[in-house]
C-alpha cells in the first residue's frame, strides 16, 4: 500500500448515519484527524431521506427503546433478523438520543390521535417522540458541526462509484464530480451510509418487481439513494441481509406533491378502491402496524388508486390533523353522493358501500385509544375495531396512492458496523450504517430508521477510530511526530 493517505475516514452519505459517524469520529479524534463526507447532491439538497422525514422515534420519555421491538422483529422476520444487532440497538438508543440533544437537536413528545404500539404490545395514546423540525433538524445541526470543523471536508456533488482495494482491504473510493471528472480518495476506513436503492428503478425492478416504476418517492431526498452502497459492497465480496424484495411503502395523498404527505389516520373511517368497494380491515391492528401493509396493498393490488372515507366523527377526534400530513385538506361534502362526485367515484357505489358498512356495525362503544372491539359483522372484509357508522356530515375523503420510503435489503454488518463477507468475516476497512444495511424481512416495525442510523453511525466511528490507532500509517505518523 502507498504511504499516502488522504483521510482517516471517508463517509459516503450525508444523512443521519453518515453525519453521526462524522461527528462522533471528530470528537474522538485529535488535531490530525481527517474526515471526508461525500454527498452526491448540491448543499441545498443534502441529507437524503433524513432531511425530509418527520422522524418518529420509538422511545419513551426516558429515551428507552420500545421493549417489545426485538420480539416483534423476530416474529415478523421468522427469526431471521439479527437479534444481536437489535439488542445493541436497544442498549445504545438512550445514548443516541442524548447525542442528538447534546448537539442541538430538540426531541419533543407530542399527542397523537390514534393508538400505537411504540411502547409495548398494548395500544397506547402516549405522546410520540420526534425531533422538533423533523429529520432536517438532525441534518442541519450535525451538518453544521462537520462543516465548521477544519479537519473535515464535505464534498457536495460528489458521487462515489467504486471502492479501492489492496489485497482485499478497502483503502479508498473512486469518485466522480459534477463536471464528470474522476478522482481517487484514499482512507484508512470507508463508511457506506448512503441509503438503500429506493431511488434506482432498475434495481427496484430487479428485486421488487416490474411495477416498481409506479412507486413514487415519498420525498425528493430518496432519489439520491441509488443502491451505491449495495453495489460497491457486493463488488468486493460483501454479504447481504434483509429481504432485497421488500420495501417500506406508505399511503400518501395522491393530490399532493409535498414530501411525506402521509395519512396515518385511516383507521377512523373506511378505505375503498376505484370501484368504491372496501378492500381491507382498517381496524385489524394499530396504525403503526398497518400503514405499511395498506400502502403496499394499494400499490400491488389496487392500481395505485384508493380513497379514505370518513365523516365528522373522524375529523373531530382530538389532534386528528396531526395524523394527516398533507398540505391539502380532505375533500368534504354534506352527502356521500356529493363526496363521491368530488373525488371521481361512482356516487351510487359509494352510497351502497357506506350504507352496508353502517348497517353491519355493532353497538360497542367507540374508543380510538385502544382496541375497542367495535366491529362489523357479515362484510367481506369485516372491520374488527373502530367501526363507527359514517352518518355525520361533513363526509370526508382523501385520494391515496402508495409512495416508497426505503428498501429492506442491504449490506450485512455486525454490531461494530463492519461489513461482512459471504463467509461472515469482516472486510478490512469497510463499514456501513443506516438504511444501507439490511435488517427487515416481512415488516418494518416503524419509528426506528433514524434511531438505528444514529446508533450504528456512531458505532462505525468508534470502529474507525480503533482502526486509525492500529493502522500502520497511523503508527508511522505517530513515530514521525515523536
Amino acid at each position: 500500500m502507498d504511504n499516502r493517505n488522504d483521510y482517516d475516514l471517508i463517509i459516503i452519505g450525508h444523512g443521519a448515519a453518515g453525519l453521526s459517524a462524522a461527528v462522533e469520529f471528530l470528537e474522538m479524534g485529535d488535531a490530525d484527524s481527517r474526515v471526508a463526507v461525500l454527498e452526491r447532491t448540491a448543499r441545498q439538497d443534502r441529507g437524503g431521506a433524513t432531511a425530509w422525514t418527520g422522524a418518529f422515534l420509538r422511545i419513551d420519555e426516558q429515551d428507552r427503546l420500545d421493549p417489545a421491538y426485538g420480539e416483534r422483529l423476530a416474529r415478523t422476520s421468522d427469526g431471521r433478523a439479527d437479534q444481536r444487532y437489535v439488542e445493541t440497538l436497544r442498549q445504545d438508543v438512550p445514548s443516541a438520543a442524548a447525542f442528538l440533544r447534546g448537539h442541538g437537536v430538540e426531541i419533543a413528545f407530542e399527542p397523537f390521535p390514534f393508538a400505537h404500539t411504540f411502547r409495548g404490545t398494548e395500544p397506547s395514546l402516549a405522546p410520540v417522540a420526534s425531533p422538533v423540525g423533523g429529520g432536517k433538524s438532525i441534518v442541519e445541526h450535525l451538518g453544521r458541526i462537520v462543516e465548521e470543523d477544519p479537519r473535515a471536508d464535505v464534498r457536495y456533488e460528489t458521487t462515489a462509484y467504486e471502492l479501492i482495494t489492496d489485497v482485499g482491504e478497502v483503502t479508498g473510493v473512486r469518485v466522480r464530480g459534477s463536471d464528470g471528472r474522476e478522482d481517487e480518495l484514499l482512507a484508512t476506513t470507508v463508511v457506506l451510509a448512503c441509503g438503500g436503492f429506493e431511488g434506482d428503478y432498475a434495481l427496484l425492478t430487479q428485486f421488487v418487481g416490474d411495477q416498481a416504476w409506479r412507486l413514487p418517492p415519498i420525498a425528493p431526498g430518496i432519489r439520491s439513494n441509488r443502491g451505491d452502497a449495495l453495489r460497491m459492497a457486493l463488488e468486493v465480496g460483501a454479504d447481504t441481509s434483509g429481504s432485497l424484495g421488500g420495501i417500506h411503502a406508505e399511503p400518501v395523498d395522491r393530490r399532493s406533491t409535498a414530501a411525506d404527505a402521509v395519512l396515518y389516520g385511516f383507521s377512523a373511517g373506511i378505505l375503498v378502491d376505484a370501484e368504491a368497494s372496501r378492500f381491507t380491515d382498517e381496524g385489524a391492528d394499530t396504525w403503526d402496524n398497518l400503514f405499511e401493509k395498506v400502502g403496499y396493498d394499494i400499490w400491488r393490488n389496487h392500481d395505485q388508486e384508493a380513497y379514505w372515507i370518513g365523516d365528522a366523527t373522524s375529523l373531530e377526534i382530538p389532534h386528528f390533523q396531526t395524523s394527516f400530513v398533507s398540505d391539502i385538506p380532505p375533500v368534504t361534502s354534506d352527502t356521500a353522493e356529493g363526496l363521491a362526485e368530488a373525488v371521481g367515484l361512482d356516487p351510487q357505489a359509494l352510497v351502497d358501500t357506506v350504507e352496508a358498512f353502517n348497517a353491519a356495525t355493532d353497538d360497542t362503544s367507540f374508543d380510538h385509544g385502544r382496541f375497542d372491539g367495535k366491529r362489523t359483522s357479515g362484510l367481506q372484509p369485516d372491520k374488527t375495531n373502530w367501526a363507527v357508522p359514517l352518518t355525520r356530515p361533513p363526509y370526508a375523503a382523501v385520494p391515496l396512492k402508495a409512495a416508497i420510503c426505503f428498501t429492506y435489503g442491504g449490506v450485512r454488518t455486525d454490531v461494530h458496523a463492519r461489513v461482512l463477507s459471504g463467509d461472515g468475516h469482516p472486510i478490512p476497512g469497510l463499514l456501513a450504517a443506516g438504511e444501507a444495511t439490511g435488517l427487515f424481512y416481512a415488516e418494518y416495525p416503524p419509528a426506528t430508521s433514524v434511531l438505528r442510523s444514529v446508533v450504528f453511525g456512531r458505532r462505525a466511528a468508534r470502529t474507525a477510530t480503533l482502526r486509525r490507532e492500529e493502522h500502520p500509517l497511523a503508527r508511522q505518523k505517530a513515530a514521525v511526530t515523536r
